[in-house]
């Protein structure tokens, strides 16, 4: 996968774990799946956002988080998934934008392996914006 950030032990421990990318609805749908989506409570007129939920394969989930790490630390040139990433550091921290960016990396990649496709830098976040 050309996805920067992703390298070979990234792209075989994702492709392992999604198997087959036909089981899935969407892209969108594979980020709560390897449980990097909050947890959700709702009680009677009490309704909030928690901690990301951990269900799903713990190796896939520390892969895509180090990849959004090695993305952020280091210098990437022309990506709009780190730019994206940047901004929602100063918005909501460094810690939930790694986690927002393995998400979205988690979406992208399965986008790319459903397709077959290549990686587009510029097209990446304006796409898979969710």
């Amino acid at each position: 996968m050309t996805t920067p950030g992703v390298g070979v032990l990234v792209s075989l421990t994702f492709v392992s774990a999604v198997d087959a990318p036909e089981r899935f609805r969407s892209s969108r749908a594979v980020g709560p799946h390897f449980g990097l989506t909050p947890k959700k409570y709702q009680s009677g007129e009490t309704e909030y956002s928690g901690r990301i939920s951990k269900v799903g394969d713990a190796s896939v989930r520390t892969a895509l988080y180090e990849a959004a790490n090695v993305i952020l630390t280091r210098p990437v040139k022309g990506s709009d998934l780190k730019s994206w990433a940047l901004r929602v550091a100063r918005r909501a921290g460094p810690r939930k934008a790694r986690v927002a960016l393995a998400r979205k990396l988690a979406v992208v990649l399965h986008h790319m392996l459903k397709d077959g496709s290549e990686f587009i830098r510029h097209k990446a976040s304006l796409a898979m914006a969710a």
